[in-house]
């Protein structure tokens, strides 16, 4: 009876594994092809094709100099009586910065002053015998030709004697000056290297304090020397406008004019010197620091960009991938002009208002279909510049997590900043990768 019970046990449980299994087999495959076909929609980031004006931008790396550096010395031995500045502060031409004893040097000029007078009486007394002698000479005879001409040199000699004094008069003077040190420029006081009470000298090599003007201020910074040439030609047509950035070129410290290019040429680094000249009116700039020039070169006008994200490379050359309107996306050649910043020019291949892909190109082939999704950040190329006299251009696009929306023009074109690089203006597009047709 046990063993019965046992085998039924066991053909109920059969019969309902096997009834398990049938409803299994009879399910609906619906979802798996739903699921392989959502898969075959790519999500994909998007920008338009944007006809703009692009500013072309020369890099170098320079430094900041001040625009008249003056190292103030004594130029007579005394001791510093007066101090009449504060370290950094910021004094005019001729403001009175120190005094020197001026003791001695007075006693010195009174001296000079008191033998002039002496020597300028005898002067008089020699010239008072002269036109006696001279008279009776014509007159009566009662003097020679001798004694007259002999009076003359006499009157010479006195006249020198009264012109050393005057010089000496004035050397007392001059040195006299001297002990009150002024202001050459107009600039920022550094540090006090001399204190009040200490003997200073003229043949001190320390300098007593150390004058910069800051404003206006220069920069020099350095170019290739196959740059050099396009720079002089556009500097002999109009005047070429210079940016100062931070030392991680993310900055705009200040805008200034190109002032020149140096005489010649560095062998060793196959580079030229170029200074430029900012009003640095808010003080942001330097003496010796380090910064990142970029020289405005020329701006095409209504030019044809896209993000150089967009750009690839394959063994035809560069192409981009357009979106079409029915949301399928086509492998077009293009021949890039210039590459500025984040953006390239493009010569020939896409038109304006078109729609390019700017990331997930790698899940690409042509005739995939795609969700769009737009670039949804204003960019200026990392830098805090962007205004009313930046040029604008596009940046790269990321990927964006959110509901997918159409590609739209309109809303794109204000994706765009400031286009420039960190390095030298380059063309083509440093983008690698293969299309799949």
């Amino acid at each position: 009876m046990k063993f019965n019970r046992y085998c039924a046990v066991a053909v109920i449980t059969g019969a309902l594994l096997l009834l398990l299994l049938s409803a299994c087999s009879k399910s609906d495959p619906a979802p798996t092809r739903a699921r392989a076909n959502a898969s075959a929609v790519i999500p994909v980031t998007v920008a338009s094709v944007l006809q703009q004006d692009l500013p072309v931008y020369l890099n170098g790396l320079g430094s900041v100099a001040a625009y008249y550096t003056v190292s103030l010395r004594s130029r007579v031995d005394g001791q510093l009586v007066d101090v009449k500045f504060k370290e950094g502060e910021t004094v005019k031409r001729g403001a009175l910065l120190a005094v020197i004893d001026p003791r001695p040097y007075q006693v010195q000029l009174e001296q000079a002053q008191a033998q002039l007078f002496k020597d300028q009486a005898s002067l008089r007394d020699a010239q008072l015998n002269y036109q006696r002698y001279k008279g009776l000479l014509q007159n009566s005879g009662a003097m020679s030709q001798q004694q007259v001409d002999t009076q003359q040199s006499t009157v010479n000699q006195l006249q020198g004697t009264v012109n050393n004094d005057e010089a000496t008069v004035n050397n007392a003077k001059l040195n006299l000056s001297y002990c009150h040190i002024t202001a050459p420029v107009s600039g920022r006081i550094g540090l006090r290297l001399v204190d009040p009470g200490n003997m200073v000298h003229a043949s001190d090599t320390n300098p007593m304090l150390v004058i910069t003007q800051l404003q206006p201020i220069t920069a020099l910074f350095t170019l290739p020397e196959d740059q050099l040439p396009e720079v002089a030609k556009r500097m002999r047509k109009a005047q070429l406008e210079v940016d100062a950035y931070s030392r991680d070129d993310s900055t705009k410290l200040a805008t200034g004019k190109l002032l020149t290019i140096d005489n010649q040429i560095d062998q060793t680094t196959g580079t030229g010197r170029l200074k430029a000249v900012f009003t640095n009116e808010d003080s942001v700039l330097w003496p010796n620091q380090f910064v990142n020039v970029h020289l405005l070169l020329e701006t095409r006008k209504n030019a044809t960009v896209i993000p150089s994200a967009a750009v690839q490379q394959g063994p035809q050359g560069s192409y981009v991938y357009i979106v079409k309107p029915d949301k399928t996306v086509e492998v077009r050649n293009i021949s890039p002009s210039l590459t500025q910043g984040n953006v390239t020019q493009i010569a020939s291949g896409v038109a304006p208002n078109e729609i390019v892909v700017t990331d997930g190109q790698d899940k690409l082939q042509s005739g995939t279909r795609v969700e769009p999704h737009q670039q949804n950040q204003n960019a200026n190329d990392g830098r805090q510049d962007a205004g009313p006299a930046a040029a604008p251009t596009q940046t790269r696009g990321t990927r964006r997590s959110g509901a997918p929306s159409e590609p739209n023009p309109a809303a794109l074109n204000s994706a765009s900043g400031q286009g420039r690089q960190a390095g030298n203006t380059t063309t083509g597009s440093s983008n690698t990768g293969t299309p799949s047709q």
